[in-house]
């Protein structure tokens, strides 16, 4: 089968599209025949080093298919099922993968694959940054960076659905449509005015409950003085670069706010709150709240140019690879 395959860290030329063996789940896994697998930032780190991993890696964390084959003991799926999933340690940019029956997710065949594999991440990120990281209710404010991306289009609809007045920032009049369109009250074009200012000129100097932060180095110190006090700064990504050091007497001074680095896993670390979230999303999904923004596929060999894309910060929702 073909695989995208990483043997040395670098630039997006290091990814190489080749031939590996077909794999064999083995006790409580499962082969997927893979239909779509989702990029995502963290791919980015794995292959440049960044975040280290033992090379060689086939890349990529989330994926939706059909069950192909499965290993001794496992209950969970059968054979022909649509499932999707997430998992750091499995490759899904391949044809097939292995995943371990625990982490897959059944998905209804009503629902598209191409969905489904955009879900998991960022459908799943969207749930628990505001159902369990700060759990927004109804009247709080948010704002909300990179708003017309992948994540931050989820992040409106889902922190809508709360409601939640919100507040998203973008750098192009496009990317402010699309963000309108996903139910933002405000948005703002941070290439034109300064964000900061904006926020406090709309909360009339109040600030926000939680700034929801998947840039990182360029936002994070502005992100902190759109807060009110006691304030929570959730810093859910570093697409601009990683945060320096934070002194935490920054957090006092600023009104005793409250500042998170929160990840995925440790929000699905059962099976039973990996498909309670998965529940939620579907159902949204099936009745029309909740829509998947696909922005661009690629194919799985054309995986060095999807990087490029994704690096360049050019998306407008989620980009797929498509074996």
């Amino acid at each position: 089968m073909k695989a995208v395959r990483v043997h040395e860290f670098g630039g997006p030329e290091v990814l190489r599209y080749e031939d590996v063996p077909m794999p064999e789940p083995g006790p409580g896994q499962v082969r997927v025949k893979i239909a779509a697998a989702g990029l995502n930032f963290i791919d980015t780190y794995h292959r440049t080093g960044a975040y280290k991993v033992q090379l060689p890696i086939t890349l990529g964390t989330e994926a939706a298919g059909v069950v192909d084959a499965l290993g001794e003991g496992v209950t969970e799926v059968s054979l022909g099922d649509h499932v999707a999933y997430f998992d750091p340690q499995r490759g899904a940019y391949a044809e097939y993968a292995i995943a371990d029956a625990q982490k897959l997710a059944p998905i209804p065949d009503a629902i598209d694959l191409n969905d489904a594999a955009a879900m998991m991440v960022q459908g799943l990120t969207a749930h628990y940054l505001t159902h369990s990281t700060f759990v927004l209710k109804s009247g709080q404010t948010a704002l909300v960076h990179a708003a017309a991306g992948g994540l931050g289009q989820l992040l409106v609809q889902v922190a809508k659905r709360c409601g939640a007045r919100m507040f998203g920032t973008v750098s192009t009049d496009e990317k402010a449509r699309l963000a309108k369109a996903a139910g933002a009250d405000e948005v703002i074009l941070y290439t034109q005015v300064d964000f900061e200012t904006e926020v406090k000129r709309l909360t009339d100097g109040k600030g926000v409950d939680v700034v929801y932060d998947s840039v990182g180095k360029t936002t994070f110190d502005k992100s902190l003085n759109c807060l009110h006090p006691r304030g929570c700064m959730v810093l859910c990504g570093q697409s601009s670069g990683a945060v320096p050091p934070l002194d935490p007497q920054v957090l006092n001074a600023k009104g005793s706010l409250f500042l998170t680095r929160p990840t995925l896993g440790h929000y699905i670390a059962t099976r039973e709150e990996l498909l309670g979230r998965v529940k939620d999303l579907v159902a949204w999904i099936s009745e029309g709240s909740l829509k998947m923004s696909i922005d661009k596929t690629f194919a799985l060999a054309e995986a060095a140019d999807a990087h490029r894309y994704l690096e360049a910060r050019k998306t407008k929702g989620k980009v797929l690879l498509i074996p």
